[in-house]
């Protein structure tokens, strides 16, 4: 087969390699004639009965075969053309064995074949014409004979076994042949079926999220597919085959594997591949049960957290839930409490100035509480259009109430008389005392006190409240993951705080973000919808 002719191309070109090799047969049936009738080999033969015939005979039938050798190939045309080919066959066996009656045993045994290779590659019909009709030239070719000279070099028993062969190998040819073609036709099927599962299955292991590496014997990588590649920070290296060496490309990698191959306990621990590549929990499996190439999975560690952050939340969600509703009940006695300790006329104006901050306090934590609770059911916030600016400075003047006056500040800063907005007021207090309960708490430097500003703003038309502190700011590597749920610098932090206030905003279509400030300090920025936002129902 030629090295630039496809598997597939060679099987399609399969008619014309047949068409090719039943004319080479033809021509060499040809010259075998030829020379038994001008070659000394004439004497294995005897006389021809019929010199002349024999050798036009002989010369017609070599130039012919040797034009349908170039000219017999189109098989587009094969069924006429392996019929015209086959006459012709039988016709120049008809006259060869009247001009050469002792060969005529060995012509009607090589016509076998030249039937046999027709009935195959034409249908039944054609096949069983072609066989009888080779059955007629022999029987006329004997009677011809016998009107001749009376002297047949064949008998009557010779003649009706090679007519009944004629047609029963006819028959039979073409089945062979019908059912090779259908194999054939399965085959090319099955291949093409099979051909499309391998790109499908190999274009899945290219995409997929999960790194796949093929590792040898000899720690040599024979296949990574595209994540594997951009977790080994290989991506340029090597192209597409992945580096050649596990060790060089990851040590620390190639030691796990090692180990586990040694039929050490598994490291579970993340690695990183790469600086600038998140970690990745590797996993091993052999490929075969008795091979040595080593089936590598490298999982992102941080698809793997956000699983488990997923579930954890959801437990969280329903613990809350369970939790704000037991905190209803004692803060609703609290405020019960504090309202019957107002109307006691013994209560002094510098102790009723108290209750009214415990009544404050109590109507704020019922608000969280029915916030959380709003969160955890997933429930869309009730939006009003508010005076940003007036409910900031309200905001202020209520949780300065809490603060050491001598210690912390807390003011607002506000450029314009009135802010419109549209939000849910519970939520933006909620979101709000988050913020600044933050930055009091890690806003301050050393044992300074902590000043915190709420500026009030509009910037593209859209409402802004900053939250911003003096402190010592906020490192690169912690503000990546600010808002990541449980995540905490704090030994006695949740890491809820952040993660609740942004889910509020995006429950009113609000974006909590964090701003870098370069003279130092820290700011979260709140970008709320304008006025005339319509929020989906």
């Amino acid at each position: 087969m030629p090295h630039s002719l496809s598997p597939l191309a060679w099987i399609e070109s399969a008619p014309r390699r047949e068409l090719y090799f039943f004319a080479l047969f033809r021509v060499l049936v040809a010259g075998l004639i030829a020379a038994l009738v001008f070659s000394p080999l004439s004497m294995l033969v005897g006389d021809p009965r019929y010199p002349a015939l024999a050798r036009s005979v002989a010369v017609g039938y070599l130039l012919l075969a040797l034009l349908l050798l170039f000219w017999g190939r189109n098989e587009r045309y094969m069924t006429l053309i392996v019929f015209a080919c086959a006459l012709a066959d039988i016709a120049a066996a008809g006259l060869i064995t009247h001009a050469l009656p002792s060969a005529s045993a060995g012509v009607a045994m090589m016509l076998l074949f030249n039937i046999a290779a027709a009935a195959m590659l034409t249908p039944l019909r054609y096949g069983m014409a072609i066989a009888l009709l080779a059955s007629i030239v022999t029987v006329l070719e004997y009677v011809w004979t016998q009107l001749d000279d009376g002297n047949a070099s064949r008998t009557l028993a010779e003649l009706a076994m090679f007519t009944t062969s004629y047609l029963a190998l006819a028959y039979i040819c073409h089945q062979i042949g019908q059912r090779a073609r259908s194999n054939q036709a399965l085959a090319e099927k099955r291949g093409a079926e099979i051909a499309n599962l391998s790109e499908i299955n190999e274009l899945i292991i290219r995409r997929m999220r999960t790194g796949v590496l093929v590792v040898d014997a000899g720690n040599r990588i024979t296949l990574a597919n595209e994540a594997a590649t951009i977790l080994l920070g290989d991506g340029e290296g090597h192209g597409d085959a992945g580096p050649p060496d596990l060790a060089s490309a990851a040590p620390e990698l190639a030691r796990r594997l090692q180990r586990w191959r040694n039929g050490w306990t598994q490291d579970e621990a993340p690695l990183q591949l790469s600086s600038d590549q998140p970690e990745v929990q590797p996993r091993f499996a052999r490929m075969l049960a008795h091979s040595d190439m080593t089936l590598v999975f490298l999982d992102d560690a941080t698809v793997v957290s956000r699983r488990a952050e997923s579930l954890t939340l959801s437990a969280m969600g329903r613990f809350s839930a369970s939790l704000a509703h037991e905190i209803r009940n004692p803060l609703a006695a609290i405020n019960y409490a504090s309202q019957l300790l107002e109307e006691s006329p013994a209560i002094g104006e510098a102790d009723r100035r108290l209750l009214q901050i415990i009544h404050q306090q109590c109507q704020r934590t019922n608000g969280i509480v029915e916030s959380v609770l709003g969160l955890a059911r997933r429930e869309r916030a009730n939006p009003e259009n508010i005076d940003l600016a007036a409910f900031v400075r309200r905001f202020v003047l209520e949780y300065r109430q809490t603060l050491s006056v001598e210690n912390d500040s807390l003011e607002a800063i506000i450029g314009q008389p009135s802010v419109p907005a549209l939000v849910d007021p519970k939520h933006l207090h909620q979101i709000l005392t988050a913020l600044v309960h933050n930055a009091l708490k890690y806003g301050r430097v050393m044992e300074e006190p902590a000043r915190v500003r709420l500026r009030v703003a509009v910037q593209e038309r859209s409402p802004v409240v900053d939250v911003m502190d003096r402190g010592p700011g906020i490192p690169e590597a912690v503000a990546a993951q600010l808002f990541r749920p449980f995540f905490t610098t704090s030994e006695h932090g949740t890491g809820l705080g952040l993660y609740i206030a942004r889910e509020l905003c995006r429950a009113n279509q609000a974006r909590l973000e964090y701003v870098a400030v370069p003279a130092g300090g820290a700011c979260f920025r709140v970008i709320l919808p304008g006025p005339h936002t319509l929020l989906p129902a």
